[in-house]
């Protein structure tokens, strides 16, 4: 069935022929849409157009009402599984002492116990746009100092004045 929200339904249908399916599955055939409808009513049911793009259209016998419920219910249930991961931040500098290091890194692995993914950015002023390398150097020591708790998704790279790198926690096998 299509995930539109709005489906065409019972007296709404104005095409002169569907194709129409029983509320079993079964193709019924194709006949006029006020045949259809009218079988519809005699099972006590509702006549939904879920493919209006096809010729004739296709329309189905189910209780609308109930189908919509158990949709809202699929929804449901899809959005309490799903996580939202989130990207932080965290910024370092060419000249970032070892105390400094130590407490990015201490932030850095908290959001990553969490689940969520860190950018990991560096900013080059003046005269470290000479020193880039250095700078990637930073980086890969700060990468290298989460003892294996994190996976490079993206290495360092240089834009501009901005060097970045990207990284996610590392999967628990189990």
């Amino acid at each position: 069935m299509d995930r539109r929200e709005n489906y065409e339904v019972n007296e709404r249908i104005r095409d002169g022929e569907v194709r129409l399916l029983g509320s079993d599955g079964e193709m019924i055939g194709v006949m006029s849409s006020g045949d259809a409808l009218q079988r519809a009513y005699d099972e006590g049911l509702d006549l939904v157009m879920i493919s209006p793009t096809a010729k004739p259209p296709v329309c189905k016998i189910m209780d609308y009402s109930k189908y919509k419920y158990e949709q809202s219910k699929k929804t449901k249930e899809m959005k309490k599984n799903s996580t939202v991961v989130e990207v932080k931040e965290i910024r370092l500098s060419m000249t970032i002492d070892v105390g400094d290091i130590a407490v990015r890194t201490k932030q850095c692995l908290r959001f990553l116990e969490q689940g969520d993914r860190v950018k990991v950015s560096l900013r080059m002023r003046g005269r470290e746009n000479a020193y880039a390398a250095q700078c990637v150097k930073v980086l890969n020591d700060f990468y290298d100092g989460l003892e294996g708790k994190a996976v490079q998704d993206k290495k360092p790279t240089v834009e501009g004045k901005i060097i970045t790198m990207m990284l996610s926690p590392v999967k628990q096998q189990g």
